[in-house]
């Protein structure tokens, strides 16, 4: 039943997954968390929930266009199961807005294989991870994707490797201006401190800390099942899959650096890991089998999330 509806990418789908997470989005705000809002503030977790549906359609968009995965609405749907798994996400806005830049950046840089308008697409990228920054420093890191990626495509021309720091100081200078106007002149110094927060309130609690090192075991073993089925596929899509592999393992490490107290970067692991998921499910060759793993894999978010009443 389920991959009878989700097997296609039908607009309906969409409907489903969209419908779901606006009711979850404002359930674990108002009922899981109980976090009180003034009008104003509602105002702007509206906007941080737009944001969150266009993440969806992004995600979409760069799975179908790059033929990651076969054309089905899973990964979209792995996304959102992982949203349950860890609705701490859904009260930290800058890391929303920080993921979905980065899968701006990322679905730039996917596109680079068709080798046509390169030093554009490098620009852009840079630019949407140094965006990305202005709400998580440790997203810097990001810029290794792009240079990892220059890498893999056009290494020889020199003009690459240089797109990526023009595109810094571009926002550099933008962001500069406005702070200007905005009298805030303290933001960068504030805000790029890049410092290690590991010792809080999220990792090391029992509970939290049980979870996340399942999920990444988890994560770790679809990544090697995933590698494992593409050692015949053509270079195109291994280059496609070691791109999102490494946007997983930067997501890990900021995870690892900055979750305290109502920060948890661990939305940036979600989109590569649904990926891992959809791959892992479309290599279930039995309906049957295929069809059991899919309900497990949908129950098994709600059943955590149950326990966190108990």
């Amino acid at each position: 039943m389920i991959s009878s509806i989700f097997g296609k990418t039908k607009p309906f789908n969409f409907v489903i997954i969209l419908t779901f997470l606006f009711v979850f989005y404002w359930t674990a705000i108002f009922v899981l968390f109980s976090k009180p809002y003034n009008s104003q503030e509602i105002l702007m977790q509206c906007v941080v929930l737009l944001v969150l549906f266009f993440m969806v359609f992004i995600i979409n968009f760069i799975v179908k266009r790059n033929k990651i995965t076969e054309p089905n609405s899973f990964a979209i749907v792995f996304f959102s199961c992982l949203i349950i798994l860890f609705p701490e996400v859904l009260l930290d806005n800058n890391g929303i807005l920080c993921t979905f830049f980065l899968l701006l950046a990322t679905r730039k840089l996917l596109s680079i294989k068709s080798l046509k308008k390169i030093k554009l697409k490098v620009f852009d990228a840079s630019i949407w991870v140094a965006v990305s920054s202005l709400f998580y420093d440790w997203a810097m890191l990001y810029f290794l994707l792009v240079f990892i990626t220059i890498y893999l495509y056009q290494p020889k021309n020199i003009r690459n490797w240089l797109i990526p720091f023009i595109a810094f100081f571009t926002v550099a200078f933008i962001t500069f201006g406005a702070l200007t106007v905005l009298n805030k002149p303290n933001f960068i110094e504030d805000h790029y401190t890049f410092s290690v927060n590991i010792a809080n309130d999220f990792i090391f609690q029992w509970q939290n800390s049980l979870k996340l090192i399942i999920y990444i075991l988890a994560a770790l073993i679809l990544f090697v099942f995933t590698f494992l089925k593409l050692s015949k596929s053509g270079k195109g899509r291994i280059n496609t899959m070691r791109l999102i592999a490494i946007f997983f393992f930067i997501g890990l490490i900021i995870t690892l650096l900055e979750s305290y107290d109502q920060v948890t970067p661990i939305l940036l692991t979600f989109f590569p890991t649904s990926v891992f998921i959809t791959n892992y499910i479309e290599n279930i060759k039995r309906p049957k089998l295929k069809e059991v793993a899919l309900i497990l894999l949908i129950i098994i978010p709600f059943i955590v999330l149950i326990t966190r009443f108990n």
